[in-house]
């Protein structure tokens, strides 16, 4: 009993430590420091990205202690202080329930007018604290990674941003505009416009600021949001995605994230960060999944022996899970897009008015 207590007063403690984390993401001028983190983990609730980031805003990749050494074949360096964070532990319980018929969807009875129950087995939701490690924790054999077949060519860049344009939900037109304009989404035309003639860098991170418009704020709604906050929706994402990939963007434009909280609770500001989490996600996802497709025909294409490529790649994608795969596609993606000496997006965009 005592040690249920404990659990609970661990879990309030958190709790208390996720909202001070709400605030102080918006208010501390650490926004974009947050939004890379979050970037890392793709597969982790808003809460936990929270945690991550408030005890070690440089993790880069977290498993349990078990996990590390069962996986990934490292193991945590002694001494190592862990990470804590909620991790979901249902219990199932078995309870007698009505048993109704199938048409009617009323209380069956029995020959003496009696209700009949059945007995079901039902899931209830727990949660209890866990504690990770970043991979800088641990020593051990090297996270797989993909055969270097990315490299920081235009021939390469280009095939990253054809995935970039297969992720988009409407196509995307490249074309001259005046300079002092990036890109905008048509909401009419339902289309995406970019400025011909800007950098590696500088097209891949507008592409992403208007994917995420025409994602987000597709639709009239009746109530729509301000062009500010569209603007620090489409901006974090942006913001995230490239720090997925490496890409080094332009924080500047958060500036004025203080004033976006004035009278926000904390339950809809933290619905804010899973917004764009969510979709940063959907977003990465959605890029990985044709670069690995790309990468697959490249591969098809050169007619690799089939046990080379079987020794190499096994399935293309070897990984023992999505977060393995997707740290190694980081790690090789970096350079496919990022020039040496990478320029800042001007954050002056222009979207159709509604």
């Amino acid at each position: 009993m005592q040690e249920k207590q404990t659990t609970k007063e661990r879990l309030k403690e958190i709790t208390a430590q996720i909202e001070d984390g709400v605030r102080e993401v918006f208010t501390s001028g650490k926004y974009a420091e947050y939004l890379r983190t979050m970037s890392r983990f793709t597969r982790y609730s808003v809460n936990n990205r929270l945690l991550i980031y408030a005890q070690s805003p440089g993790a880069r990749h977290v498993a349990g202690y078990q996990a590390w050494q069962t996986k990934f074949e490292r193991h945590v360096l002694k001494g190592a202080k862990g990470i804590t964070i909620i991790a979901p532990t249902p219990i199932k319980r078995k309870i007698e329930e009505e048993k109704l018929d199938p048409d009617t969807k009323k209380p069956m009875l029995d020959a003496n007018g009696d209700i009949i129950t059945e007995e079901k087995e039902i899931r209830i939701p727990l949660f209890k604290p866990v504690t990770v490690f970043d991979i800088s924790q641990t020593e051990g054999k090297p996270l797989p990674v993909l055969a270097e077949t990315l490299v920081g060519n235009v021939q390469n860049y280009d095939m990253f941003m054809e995935a970039v344009k297969q992720s988009a939900p409407v196509p995307i037109v490249i074309e001259p505009m005046q300079e002092d304009i990036d890109g905008y989404f048509s909401l009419t035309e339902q289309n995406i416009h970019l400025r011909e003639g800007m950098s590696e860098v500088q097209t891949v991170c507008a592409a992403i600021h208007e994917i995420t418009h025409a994602k987000l704020h597709n639709a009239d709604a009746e109530e729509q949001k301000s062009h500010k906050v569209e603007e620090i929706e489409a901006e974090s994402v942006a913001y995230a995605v490239c720090a997925y990939y490496g890409i080094e963007t332009d924080a500047n434009s958060f500036g004025y994230i203080a004033n976006y909280t004035q009278g926000k609770s904390i339950e809809e500001l933290k619905n804010s960060l899973a917004l764009i989490a969510n979709t940063a996600d959907e977003i990465i996802t959605d890029i990985d999944r044709h670069v690995s497709e790309r990468m697959k025909m490249r591969e098809t294409e050169h007619e690799k022996p089939a046990d080379t490529l079987s020794e190499e790649h096994g399935s293309v994608l070897p990984f023992p899970d999505t977060e393995a795969r997707r740290h190694s596609v980081l790690e090789q993606l970096k350079t496919c897009v990022t020039d040496p000496k990478p320029s800042a997006i001007p954050k002056k965009t222009k979207e159709t008015t509604r």
